[in-house]
């Protein structure tokens, strides 16, 4: 059997916060939010960490790790290279093409089922131990957050709305949303597909899923039908596509609810939101207060 592996995709610079939001602290040690991610993770029996990093980021993720995990938890640096595709880059492209191109990055480093989060988000303890128990399925699942919990005072937010019955997805629409009184209006990006309503406990894709290991071929085979076309400058491969892949092809995908917290760090204003929220769950005796003391 496989060790349990779990892919971070971690490069991103975070423009809009205004720097490497990865490695801004957050605990009351120093610790960052892909220290509480990894607790968790180890936690709950994840062998095998993947970081997927831009090239120039190496030196800095190995210093953030050294010495913090168990001697028994293998780690992985894998590079999401804007040239690494089978097709021709279009000229002004800078950065890499998306989620599950990032995924793709890490692909040589995956042999079996994996997990897969974003190095800039809070996703809670008990997210992590529905992760951990959705990976020994061979199907995708989507660890899911309520609607609800994740909007935000400012303005609209961009969720992946999930569409289901009994858990079982027929659908994510990545949309535009916004509290309407007791529901939530949900304006889809694609602007095909008409605005529709939703409950506020209605699940939604924070970018926190495990993945069957042919995932990686789903991946391949979207790139390489790219191949023969004009690629568009801002084309992007996310993670929803591979999704509504796997459900045309009659595969099927699940969610999994969790109550955890999740919290974003989109903004610098974020971050005393976040750390108060880590103080809240030492107090409850979730986390340690120094989370790698040996």
């Amino acid at each position: 059997m496989n060790e349990k592996t779990l892919v971070i995709l971690a490069a991103g610079m975070g423009s809009r916060f205004g720097g490497m939001k990865q490695i801004e602290p957050v605990g009351p040690n120093g610790e960052i939010i892909i220290d509480y991610s990894l607790y968790s993770a180890i936690k709950y029996g994840f062998k095998k960490i993947i970081f997927v990093i831009k090239e120039e980021n190496m030196a800095i993720f190995k210093k953030l790790m050294a010495d913090k995990l168990p001697a028994d938890i293998e780690v992985c640096y894998a590079f999401q290279k804007l040239d690494d595709v089978p097709f021709k880059v279009p000229e002004g492209r800078v950065k890499p093409w998306g989620t599950a191109h990032a995924i793709y990055a890490a692909r040589d480093f995956i042999t079996g089922n994996f997990g897969v989060i974003s190095s800039d988000d809070f996703y809670g303890d008990d997210a992590f131990k529905q992760l951990s128990d959705a990976v020994l399925d061979d199907a995708i699942t989507i660890i899911g957050y309520p609607v609800g919990a994740t909007l935000s005072e400012n303005g609209s937010v961009k969720r992946g709305v999930v569409i289901h019955e009994e858990n079982k997805v027929s659908g994510v629409i990545e949309s535009s949303c916004t509290q309407a009184g007791d529901e939530v209006l949900c304006e889809p990006l694609d602007k095909t597909k008409e605005p529709f309503k939703v409950r506020l406990d209605n699940p939604v894709s924070m970018l926190m899923n495990s993945l069957p290991k042919r995932s990686i071929a789903a991946i391949d085979e979207v790139l390489k039908s790219m191949a023969n076309t004009e690629v568009d400058r801002d084309y992007e491969v996310l993670l929803t596509d591979i999704i509504d892949a796997e459900l045309h092809a009659n595969g099927q995908v699940f969610v999994k609810p969790t109550p955890a917290n999740w919290m974003g760090m989109t903004y610098r204003e974020d971050c005393e939101n976040v750390k108060n929220f880590i103080l809240s769950e030492i107090e409850k005796g979730v986390y340690p207060y120094n989370l790698w003391n040996k």
